[in-house]
């Protein structure tokens, strides 16, 4: 989350003046994603254990440096040297993979845990 507040105020002060609207609309969709999935990352630590947690955290670091950090690349390119971008480009679609990978594992540990929540309630109750 820190990292998210620090880009989206040097986009909106640094770089607002010095990109066109196309260039900055990629830098701010670069920083929504690095704040859902920031968030995404706070609540999980707080619903999910063990190995899920683990693969949601993973998924979402990367898919935060990946996706997010290769849009800001892009939206900054003009002050690149010119080769630099080129390899960026690829790497854009494998962070927002991972992030789909992430949100796949969340949901599914939490439909298993509604599911065996919902299994135990259920059985007490016949039992009395």
């Amino acid at each position: 989350m820190l990292t998210g507040v620090a880009f989206g105020a040097f986009g909106a002060h640094a770089l607002k003046p010095k990109l066109d609207g196309y260039a900055m609309d990629i830098f701010e969709k670069g920083v929504f994603y690095q704040f859902i999935h920031a968030l995404g990352l706070m609540i999980a630590a707080c619903v999910v254990q063990g190995r899920a947690m683990k693969w949601i955290y993973r998924s979402f670091t990367w898919g935060i440096l990946f996706f997010s950090f290769s849009l800001y690349l892009l939206a900054i390119r003009q002050f690149l040297p010119e080769g630099v971008v080129q390899f960026v480009g690829p790497i854009t679609p494998l962070g927002g993979v991972l992030f789909i990978l992430g949100w796949i594992v969340f949901l599914k540990n939490a439909y298993t845990r509604n599911m065996y929540d919902y299994k135990e309630n259920h059985n007490e109750k016949e039992q009395f």
